[in-house]
């Protein structure tokens, strides 16, 4: 289903942070071209 696709993770510091995201993506065979953790305050 997310084969082949684009994705943007933005994670959050209090949250789920970028990389976490970031991994989880990559198992499910998508590509990240971008990955950040902010904080949303």
């Amino acid at each position: 289903m997310f084969e082949d696709k684009l994705f943007v993770a933005f994670g959050e510091r209090d949250g789920v942070p970028g990389p976490t995201i970031n991994e989880v993506l990559k198992e499910a065979g998508c590509e990240v071209i971008y990955q950040v953790t902010e904080c949303f305050v």
